[in-house]
């Protein structure tokens, strides 16, 4: 049998990683933990302890240490060989960095709540030239203008490498879409159960419009099931909150799709923006949600002018099946066609674009502050009106 076709399919890397304690376990690390070195994590690092917990960022345990961190950067793999196209890391600032020593447990907090132990197997200089280095790399730019990059470059000026444990959950977990909030685990047990050997995911910061909802069907005709898992982590200015996102979801799923061949989910990571690099990352991470098929559109995680049309398709051609591990699904450019009276593609339309009908993420974004109702052509109605009353008074 083809593995890729398994009831479950391989994690990357071979295994599921569970860096959760449990019992009695859990309660002296964190009793323990109190007395520990405190560090703060950001917005970005909560999600990526989340991820890193619970298996989501397979085979990675901990935050990377300074060799996986350069092959990643440089090479797109782990210093195992394993893929990897983004670097997962712990930044501190310098006077935080001196009272740390290599060796040393520390506790990783949300505010002032121990949430994870992790042990410093290294500390590593992170200054302004080899953020420089990772942003050119990694999101081809070292313009501040970028979203990722701009962050990148406000992070502290030393690395923390190490393994860690997790005693308690970040908030966002109890607060935010627990409900939808699924387990690579978890997610892997429910496509068992509802007998699906093939699962396409869906990566998506934005609401779903008529193209997407085109690219989702076209797949669910290969495959037993689809996976739509947005992500809701840290997003930049601009971005449509996850709030009003996930209510979309939820109408047009309602209306409009098979209930016994979907599953929704949400994402717990934040967006990097880093174009081809990220789309590989997603696909990857959804991999060990237990998906065997990923879906990826133009401009997959892109901002601005930074990235090619289908760069992030491209990318997953620099690697063999066997590396990567799950089936990308590779899709032009959708849209409405006046004269097709459809939603098509460029490969299967034959009219001029005189009579396509495509707005970008951007124009939605702008009608709908602007109160007015998208076209049906673009966006089911009932989805339009979820996200007009979603958006009043917001000001992102």
């Amino acid at each position: 049998m083809n593995e890729l076709y398994a009831d479950v399919i391989r994690p990357h890397g071979g295994t599921l990683v569970d860096r959760v304690l449990r019992g009695e376990m859990r309660e002296a690390v964190r009793e323990r933990a109190e007395e520990m070195h405190k560090v703060p994590l950001g917005a970005t690092e909560l999600s990526d302890l989340e991820l890193i917990a619970t298996g989501a960022l397979s085979p990675l345990a901990g935050f990377m240490r300074k060799a996986d961190y350069e092959h990643s950067v440089d090479e797109m793999r782990l210093t195992n060989g394993v893929v990897w196209t983004l670097p997962i890391t712990l930044a501190v600032e310098q006077p935080q960095a001196e009272s740390i020593q290599e060796g040393q447990e520390i506790a990783l907090c949300e505010e002032d709540r121990v949430l994870a132990v992790m042990e410093v197997t290294e500390k590593y200089p992170y200054d302004r030239k080899a953020k420089e280095h990772e942003a050119r790399e990694v999101y081809r730019t070292v313009e501040e203008a970028h979203p990722g990059v701009k962050r990148l470059y406000q992070r502290g000026d030393v690395l923390l490498g190490g393994d860690f444990w997790l005693v308690d959950w970040p908030t966002a977990t109890r607060t935010e879409f627990p409900e939808l909030r699924h387990t690579p685990a978890q997610s892997r047990r429910m496509f068992a159960r509802r007998g699906w050997r093939s699962v396409v995911g869906f990566q998506t910061r934005n609401p779903i419009h008529r193209a997407h909802e085109y690219l989702q069907k076209t797949a669910l005709e290969i495959v037993d099931g689809l996976f739509i898992h947005p992500l809701v982590g840290e997003t930049k200015k601009g971005d449509i909150p996850a709030d009003v996102r996930i209510a979309s979801y939820q109408a047009i799923l309602r209306d409009y799709y098979p209930v016994e061949r979907v599953l929704l989910g949400v994402f717990p990571a934040a967006m990097r923006y880093a174009g081809p690099r990220e789309a590989l990352f997603h696909a990857i991470a959804r991999k060990n949600y237990g998906c065997t098929h990923f879906i990826v559109g133009r401009d997959h995680a892109g901002v601005g002018e930074y990235y090619g049309t289908y760069d992030a398709q491209n990318i997953f051609d620099q690697f063999s099946q066997q590396e990567i591990g799950i089936i990308p699904f590779k899709f032009e450019y959708a849209f409405f066609c006046k004269k097709c009276g459809a939603v098509v593609s460029a490969k299967t339309c034959p009219h001029r674009q005189e009579d396509w009908i495509y707005l970008s993420g951007t124009q939605v974004r702008e009608m709908l502050r602007r109160g007015e109702m998208l076209p049906e052509e673009m966006t089911r109605p009932e989805v339009a009106r979820v996200l007009l009353e979603g958006m009043k008074g917001c000001d992102q």
